[in-house]
């Protein structure tokens, strides 16, 4: 609840993350356009390289512009923190590659972009991580095609393009049954429109490039955890709770508890395979946040104008009125109806209200 001790969504989108800077005063984040960062002396370089101590040692691994991104997103997300990347796409192999070897399984929505349907269904296949591809309209679909080797289960908030709309609350409930996270790509929705931690997700990303960046001038990605998930009680994810000869045998679980999926993806992932964000894009991604609050409600007020216009006889479009099963609905205009206040994951179907009768804030 937003209040004095609990910033509101507007505030957050402003300032979460970052108070001016200590050396000037500058109250817009500065870009610390560095690779790299001086060490006091030897002692001080090896604490910081072995986490001994907080600070940064190379911009692939993290920089001062880009953790002000990372914690931004987190805090509207409600997670416990984030590793920006340079792409969605890059967030999504970041978050299979820390949690998976050669010989894991997937069950994934059919209902995916077409850029995350190929990474599964074609690239991973050849490292030896396979995928099943199951609808998003009835959740037991999921369970059904559960294996032993399963480790995700993944799937959109809104599926591209078709508008399928994900079950969260059910899909997670079969993931947590089965000791498994749930990921979910939240690209479409943004933090403003719906909070997937509030309804079961355990990892979720975002394509940064669209909605939150909003001006079309940046390619990034955001990974963020929910910090929830117990890694080790699950036993299937030894990239976690075990020894790490990559990094002096290093038990991510026991270093750092709830924030061990993003120190793993952090330490190994942008170490090794170098799907870092730049500096300049992530201030320009901050700028798109700014306004988040201002240009989503503006989006779904775009969408009420085409479903409600007499000269586009079919639309087709995610909303939360009637106990369908979950999808998108396709209306022809003598039926269509306005959005309602709130996307809920749950149900997509025809609002039965008026459209100048619907509240104006969010789906």
């Amino acid at each position: 609840m937003a209040g004095p001790k609990y910033p509101g969504f507007d505030t957050l989108a402003l300032h979460a993350g970052h108070s001016p800077d200590p050396a000037t005063g500058s109250r817009a984040v500065p870009i610390y356009q560095t690779t790299s960062y001086v060490f006091r002396d030897t002692e001080h370089a090896a604490s910081l390289f072995n986490m001994e101590r907080a600070g940064h040692v190379y911009s692939r691994i993290s920089n001062p512009t880009v953790a002000v991104l990372e914690e931004r997103v987190a805090a509207l997300e409600g997670g416990v923190g984030a590793v920006a990347t340079a792409s969605g796409q890059a967030a999504l192999h970041l978050a299979i590659a820390t949690l998976m070897d050669a010989g894991s399984h997937i069950v994934a929505s059919t209902a995916l972009y077409g850029g995350s349907h190929n990474l599964l269904a074609y690239t991973l296949k050849r490292f030896g991580i396979d995928t099943s591809f199951v609808s998003p309209r009835e959740p037991e679909n999921f369970r059904r095609a559960l294996r032993p080797n399963t480790r995700l289960l993944f799937g959109e908030t809104l599926g591209n393009p078709g508008l399928d709309v994900l079950d969260i609350p059910a899909v997670s409930a079969i993931a947590h049954e089965a000791g498994l996270p749930l990921l979910v790509d939240s690209t479409f929705t943004t933090p403003y429109l719906m909070q997937p931690f509030a309804l079961g997700a355990d990892l979720l990303y975002h394509s940064a490039t669209k909605f939150l960046g909003g001006h079309g001038v940046a390619i990034a990605g955001v990974l963020v955890d929910s910090g929830r998930f117990d890694w080790e009680a699950s036993g299937r994810f030894a990239t976690l709770s075990a020894p790490y000869q990559g990094f002096h045998n290093m038990d991510f679980e026991e270093e750092s508890g709830t924030c061990a999926f993003l120190l793993r993806a952090r330490r190994e992932g942008l170490r090794d395979f170098g799907a870092c964000m730049a500096p300049m894009t992530a201030f320009q991604i901050l700028q798109g946040i700014e306004t988040l609050h201002l240009r989503m409600p503006r989006h779904v007020e775009s969408t009420r104008r085409i479903v409600s216009c007499p000269r586009i006889p079919t639309t087709r479009f995610a909303t939360s009125c009637c106990p369908k099963a979950p999808g998108p609905c396709s209306r022809s205009r003598s039926r269509a109806a306005a959005l309602p206040g709130r996307l809920s994951s749950r149900r997509c179907a025809c609002s039965r209200t008026s459209p100048t009768s619907a509240t104006p804030s969010r789906w």
